[in-house]
């Protein structure tokens, strides 16, 4: 799922410059620059709701763990302007959130 989300990025103009960054405690699947924006994307999918949508498996804590590995990217690349997005795949069907959390990184 996530080449797929990154072709449609890019298909929106986009730019994908890093997948799968890690650190300790953290991963985030795509990073990429939209403008002047280090845009954070985390892809989620869920073939069936039985146990919720892409988008409610997104819980706090692996919201705190895309945040620490912001941090870190952020910290060995510079820091800039950011935003967290999510690429969900329901069933098949794609949705782009922008802007989906907002965190402090200072």
């Amino acid at each position: 799922m996530e080449a797929a989300a990154a072709d449609y990025l890019a298909r929106q103009g986009v730019k994908v410059i890093a997948r799968n960054f890690r650190i300790r405690g953290g991963e985030i699947d795509l990073v990429c620059e939209e403008g002047n924006t280090i845009v954070f994307v985390e892809v989620r999918s869920r073939r069936r709701k039985d146990y919720g949508s892409a988008a409610e498996s997104i819980s706090w804590s692996k919201r705190k763990r895309l945040i620490l590995a912001a941090r870190g990217w952020l910290m060995r690349h510079g820091m800039r302007a950011c935003r967290f997005d999510c690429v969900l795949f329901d069933g098949g069907r794609l949705t782009w959130i922008k802007n989906a959390f907002s965190a402090d990184l200072d």
